[in-house]
């Protein structure tokens, strides 16, 4: 072979093997079908036309054309289109040397290579993709974990920042007439200032477990610092600790609620256990002939009422508000006992959890 006739297959096939490598890039899926077809056909005359020139000394580059159609072509055109390429080069071998053995060494050599090539592209496309969703995933984390920290910190802090206000006040009333009161109420100031603490430190570390029977009562605490009359009915027995933090949550942003958003004078508060479901009940009045969405538990920016609703969510459960007649506001959860295995929180529905909203 001439030095000519080496160069010219030495370009056939660098652009023969760069064709081969745009299959393997992200390019590929970015090319129009219009290009897709027309840099196959360039490969499959860089494969067959050289035949005509070095004849038996080109035949086993065909190999790679029949991995290309196989990622080119849908099935089942791909797939019977690489038994043609197969075919074709059976039938050449055949005109060359005309013997079983090399016809049935290049068939399968052929085979091989297209094969070859067709998973090892698949396999490049799968590690990016995989790539892909790695990175999705750690987007999808972090902003789970913001969600959190903000829930948690809404919920947490709201309650007691709340009744740290509400009873400064009350202490700032009694530090003349009644000081021993006002001494009382201070101590349950640094007692929640100190529980406000101990909370940032718990939504920095993660998950935190509440108690419903503390919460029960500070909330009378805290509504009767506020002047409002309480009528409390609490009836249950031991409960998983996840569903007594959400309980206990949804006791304390239903009494933040109310202290923000109402001049409530009364406030009733129910948990009953029944059967296979415990449900917790608030109703209060005060609530103002315009009251703000009560599916955000707040004025603008909100996310009270939502975020109780993503974590009675994630429990199975519902959560239900109602405005009542005579300016009366109902908080009502119903949690089951028996499934408490997150459901909806793998998924992206947690940030859309439902929610009934009863006018």
């Amino acid at each position: 072979m001439s030095t000519g006739a080496v160069l010219l297959s030495a370009l056939y096939m660098v652009v023969l093997l760069s064709l081969q490598i745009l299959w393997t890039s992200r390019r590929a899926d970015q090319l129009s079908p219009a290009l897709r077809y027309a840099a196959l056909f360039a490969q499959a005359c860089l494969v067959y036309l050289p035949l005509l020139q070095f004849e038996d000394s080109w035949i086993g580059l065909p190999g790679f054309f029949a991995g290309s159609v196989l990622m080119v072509l849908r099935p089942p055109y791909g797939w019977i289109a690489a038994a043609l390429v197969v075919a074709s080069m059976a039938f050449t071998q055949w005109l060359f040397f005309p013997q079983f053995e090399a016809v049935l060494y290049i068939s399968l050599s052929t085979t091989l290579t297209g094969l070859l090539v067709y998973g090892l592209t698949w396999l490049s496309t799968l590690v990016t993709e995989l790539h892909s969703a790695r990175e999705e995933l750690a987007k999808m984390a972090v902003a789970r974990e913001r969600l959190r920290f903000a829930r948690d910190l809404h919920d947490l802090l709201g309650y007691n920042l709340s009744a740290i206000t509400l009873k400064s006040e009350l202490t700032h009333r009694l530090v003349i007439k009644h000081p021993a009161r006002a001494r009382e109420e201070l101590v349950e100031i640094l007692q929640i200032s100190r529980q406000a603490l101990a909370d940032v430190r718990a939504v920095a570390s993660g998950y935190r477990e509440m108690s419903l029977d503390e919460e029960c009562v500070s909330a009378r605490s805290v509504l009767a610092a506020a002047d409002v009359h309480v009528q409390m009915a609490v009836n249950y027995n031991d409960l998983p600790v996840r569903v007594t933090t959400v309980l206990a949550t949804v006791l304390r942003e239903g009494i933040t609620n109310l202290l923000r958003h109402s001049k409530a004078e009364f406030c009733e508060i129910s948990v009953t256990q029944l059967g296979g479901a415990v449900t917790i009940e608030i109703i209060n009045d005060g609530v103002p002939n315009d009251p703000v969405d009560s599916r955000t538990g707040g004025g603008p920016g909100g996310s009270g009422i939502h975020n109780l609703s993503a974590r009675v969510a994630e429990l199975g459960g519902e959560l239900i508000t109602e405005l009542q007649e005579k300016n009366r506001f109902r908080l009502h959860a119903v949690l089951p006992l028996f499934d408490q295995h997150p459901t909806k929180s793998d998924n992206d529905d947690d940030l859309n959890p439902p929610l009934r909203v009863v006018s």
